[in-house]
């Protein structure tokens, strides 16, 4: 016999053991796309950069790990929407996302785009966990498929209300929210613990979140003679207020709540920003376990640094990864019973959910800008 005829089906044999290779290799994978709904564009693009970023390091780490669902290796890709801050987009994002068969929703950023987004996901059958938006109603509607990874503005505000009477001892205190429901939404909370706790309202002033010009707010507000001011809104506009106080010769505390405690707040407000509080929700990064680990995973991954909300985007993540695993299907209807019932620690913190699907035993801290940089004054909650 030649070496040539013996090489012929040698060879053949080859061929068809590489090329059934691949289909053997697809027959044990599992391909699993995790939604994710944000501000790309627009005034909130950069919370909503920072929340896919930390989702897409949760999903980095699962597909290299080669995670096990039902017997075959999931990999986890991520199918990303613009929602650019607006409730109207952000329930036709919502619909694009179950139009391609997402198994979950991490999202999205602003109270006022994810209640809304809440229904279509409801209606679909598909969890969506939040990792950002705060107003109470998002996990007060009873929905089936409504997640918090982040605590609610009844907690975080709440406390911030608390605080201000029982510990700074504000004797007249004024409130500013910018009409959208994340900003109104805490300053409604703040109040209502400001009350509770017999403190002394002496003014709430509205604003809108394109507004640049707060003085005839703030002037209403220095009339008023108030000691301590909170303000609903967002880091930029915070940073203004911040400014335009300090011009106007407004020695009112300012105390933000969530979305202001970050660096672009320090770098916009200048040396206004010294003394200035803002309520975060969670513990600081840096006393958590992994937070150092991660952060520094974060920076190297992406070449920036956190801006604020990534870590409970990354966490939400592998709540929903942790939850298919668990019940062996990214099936929404199937894996939802094992989401419910969830208990690990996160980066942010021990992550578990109530009946409502509301983060039990949230915790929120207090920070204050010192030396040009924020500060731990205190955490309230927590486990």
């Amino acid at each position: 016999m030649s070496f040539r005829k013996t090489l012929k089906p040698v060879a053949v044999a080859l061929g068809m053991l590489f090329a059934t290779a691949p289909l053997a290799a697809l027959a044990d994978s599992l391909s699993v796309k995790i939604g994710f709904a944000a501000p790309l564009t627009g005034a909130n693009a950069g919370y909503g950069k920072d929340l896919e970023y930390g989702v897409r390091l949760a999903l980095d780490e699962a597909n290299a790990q080669q995670i096990k669902i039902g017997g075959k290796v999931a990999h986890f890709d991520l199918v990303s929407e613009d929602d650019q801050a607006d409730p109207r987009i952000g329930v036709q994002a919502a619909q694009k996302l179950v139009d391609q068969n997402v198994s979950v929703v991490v999202g999205h950023f602003n109270s006022g785009t994810t209640i809304p987004a809440s229904r279509v996901y409801e209606t679909a059958g598909i969890p969506m966990i939040d990792p950002a938006a705060t107003n109470p109603v998002i996990t007060g509607q009873g929905f089936a498929n409504t997640f918090m990874v982040i605590s609610t503005d009844a907690q975080n505000a709440g406390n911030a209300g608390i605080y201000a009477v029982e510990v700074t001892k504000a004797k007249r205190i004024a409130i500013l929210d910018d009409r959208t429901a994340f900003g109104q939404g805490e300053a409604d909370e703040f109040e209502k613990a400001v009350k509770a706790h017999g403190g002394n309202l002496v003014t709430h002033e509205f604003t809108s979140n394109q507004a640049v010009d707060f003085r005839t707010q703030l002037t209403k507000i220095k009339a008023a003679d108030a000691d301590l001011l909170f303000f609903g809104g967002l880091d930029t506009q915070a940073a203004s207020v911040a400014k335009q106080m300090k011009q106007l010769g407004l020695k009112a505390q300012l105390v933000g709540g969530g979305g202001v405690m970050d660096p672009e707040f320090i770098k916009l407000a200048g040396d206004a920003a010294d003394g200035a509080m803002a309520w975060e929700y969670g513990r600081p990064l840096a006393q958590l376990p992994g937070g150092k680990d991660f952060s520094q995973k974060f920076k190297k991954q992406f070449g920036v640094d956190i801006l604020s909300y990534a870590p409970f985007g990354y966490d939400a993540a592998w709540a929903a990864i942790k939850a298919m695993e668990a019940a062996k299907s990214p099936v929404p209807a199937t894996y939802r019973p094992a989401l419910k019932s969830i208990s690990f620690d996160g980066v942010t913190g021990h992550i578990a959910f109530d009946s409502n699907g509301a983060l039990k035993n949230a915790a929120s801290t207090l920070y204050q800008v010192k030396g040009g940089t924020w500060v731990p004054i205190v955490t309230k909650g927590g486990s």
